[in-house]
């Protein structure tokens, strides 16, 4: 009697059930059988978009089109055309989170621009108008200080009266936080809260984490993203009530 091949050879196919001399009668048993079937429902479910992928580069980049791992935040308007990734979702809400529950009594502003003063007529003086472009009020140095003014007090009060802080984070910045400073005492009261956006612009995470890791901590925008145009809207989406 013909001894059957299966606990040796097994009979995970057609042709390994016809080579066997006890089952190559049956082969149409196994025809029809896979191991691997098509029908296989994987458990873990993936919606809303795949795996995105982050540049930490500097420079510009533009947002043309809806990427996967995209997201919309709560608060975008229906009809907006920027577009998030799930990451920056994550980091803005907490923020989103802490200015709908913050009440200013004083002619608010909707944005603390913190900045290093090498870029006030480069990189933030781009993202001021920006924003204003936008229709966001901005607490700047450069047009909020007058001359002669207390600098540390003027500080105080653009804190207190501003819905949430953003700072630009830039090779120029780097260098000076990496000592004390203005910037320090400005940092230092945005970072108590969630009310701090990093903006990074020409740099990278890796290196504002280097020299300020707690700052380093947070995520927020990158012009190796997006456009500061885009950064700008993504902002004044960010801050309206």
């Amino acid at each position: 009697m013909a001894r059957c091949t299966a606990p040796v050879q097994g009979h995970r196919s057609a042709s390994a059930a016809a080579a066997c001399p006890a089952c190559r009668g049956r082969t149409s048993r196994y025809s029809s059988y896979s191991p691997y079937s098509s029908s296989y429902s994987s458990p873990y479910s993936f919606s809303g978009g795949g795996s995105s992928s982050r540049s930490t580069g500097g420079g510009s980049g533009g947002s043309t089109g809806r990427s996967s791992g995209s997201s919309k935040p709560r608060w975008s308007p229906s009809g907006s055309s920027a577009i998030y990734t799930e990451q920056q979702v994550r980091a803005l809400e907490p923020v989103r989170t802490q200015i709908e529950k913050r009440e200013i009594q004083q002619e608010p502003r909707d944005v603390f621009l913190c900045h290093a003063w090498d870029d006030r007529a480069g990189a933030a003086k781009e993202l001021h108008d920006s924003l204003e472009a936008q229709k966001v009020t901005v607490w700047f140095s450069e047009k909020d200080v007058l001359l002669g003014s207390n600098l540390l007090r003027e500080i105080d009060r653009g804190l207190a009266r501003s819905r949430v802080g953003i700072v630009l984070v830039t090779p120029s910045f780097l260098k000076r936080i990496s000592g004390e400073g203005i910037a320090d005492k400005e940092l230092s009261a945005l970072l108590a809260r969630d009310l701090l956006v990093p903006i990074v612009h020409n740099t990278t995470y890796e290196a504002l984490r280097e020299v300020s890791p707690l700052l380093g901590s947070r995520t927020g925008l990158s012009t190796a993203e997006d456009q500061m145009s885009v950064i700008a809207t993504k902002l004044a989406e960010l801050v309206a009530l």
